[in-house]
Formats: C-alpha cells, structure tokens, sequence
C-alpha cells in the first residue's frame, strides 16, 4: 500500500501517531520506535503495511520511502509540509475520501522540483474546490451579493466580494476568471501567487 504521510504526532516516549493519506482514505495509524525502523517524517510518500490490531490502532510496519529529489531543497520541503498541513486539516475527521486528493499531490510531487511550488499548489487548490462543488466562478460578492466588475478580493476557500466590502488584498478580475476558469496561474505575477498562497494557507 501506497501513501504520503500528512501528520505525525508522538505520544508515549518515541511513538507516534501516523496519518496517511492513500488512494482512497486516511488511515490513522500507530508506529512503535525502533532503531531499524525506517524515518518518518510529514510530507513523505511510502510504501507501508499495516498490522491490524482488533482493540487498538492499526500498526505501521515494513516502511519504505518513496523519496523525491527536491526534498533535500529546504525551501519547497517547507512548502510541501504546509500543503500536508492543509490536506490533514480539512481531511482529518473522514475515513473514506475521493481520489482527487491523493493525485493532486501526485501531481504536485512529480512536478515540484521544476515548477514554482506555489503556482502548483494554487493550481491543485482550485481543482480540489471545483472537485467538492465549492468553486464561485459567478463573481458575486459573498459580503453584499453584488456583481463584481473591476477588481476583486479573494478571502478562504476563494470567496469573492469586492475591495470595499472586505478590506483584503486585491487582484484583477480578469487575471482570477483565467485561473478559475483555466486552473493556470499564467496571468497573475509571482507578488499575486505569493499573496494568494497566503490565503491558501489559512484552509480549504
């Protein structure tokens, strides 16, 4: 079985709790400490069994890591463990999930050692909201459900409204009709993918 690692938590002495996201679920999972076992750390894809255990958790065993050249790049290794980060956060509580989570980080793995990480990361963000039906491609203010005609503001999990109705950052309407309508970030600048990152960061 095949995942990546979106949370760790340690509990008594070296042990941890294990969450992995597969294909199809989050599994949360219990892995004693050991000085032959394999490292583990957020953000890792592995290859994993599990011993299933009747009254406890099930047990992580035989780890392999699935490693990526970049993540000896500090830079994106942090970036990549705060999309983990997301994906816990909003997945955490769900046993079963949909496929697309599991290959938006496929896709993201595979390209983060050539492409701006955080352009990636955007991308997959409004491919995830438009999976779960939460995407506002209609441009109207979620704050006074007017159109929007000329600049936009974008707060968590891409609502829209207009600079005057919620004093946030904002960006071209046309540049995030593009995105939203493309899932490319080839119209806004690296200062607008950086600032909408940001709100990125605050959740799905």
């Amino acid at each position: 079985m095949q995942g990546y690692i979106i949370h760790t938590q340690k509990v008594k002495d070296e042990d941890l709790l294990v969450y992995i996201l597969t294909e199809e679920n989050v599994i949360k999972s219990y892995r004693f400490y050991g000085a032959r076992h394999a490292n583990i750390m957020t953000g890792y894809k592995i290859d994993f069994e599990l011993v299933e255990n009747q009254n406890f958790l099930p047990q992580l065993r035989s780890v392999l890591h699935l490693g990526f050249r970049w993540l000896t790049n500090r830079d994106k290794l942090i970036i990549w463990q705060q999309l983990m980060r997301l994906f816990y956060l909003h997945l955490k509580d769900i046993g079963s999930v949909d496929q697309i989570y599991f290959n938006e980080l496929e896709i993201c793995a595979k390209r983060f050692g050539l492409a701006n990480p955080k352009r990636l990361i955007i991308e997959s963000y409004i491919r995830i909201l438009e999976a779960e039906g939460r995407l506002h491609s209609e441009f109207e203010c979620f704050v006074c459900d007017e159109v929007i005609k000329d600049k936009v503001c974008l707060t968590r999990g891409f609502l829209l409204s207009h600079p005057h109705c919620f004093k946030r950052d904002e960006f071209d309407k046309q540049a995030i009709e593009i995105l939203f309508n493309t899932n490319s970030t080839i119209e806004l600048s690296d200062n607008d993918v950086n600032k909408i990152y940001q709100i990125i960061l605050e959740g799905f």
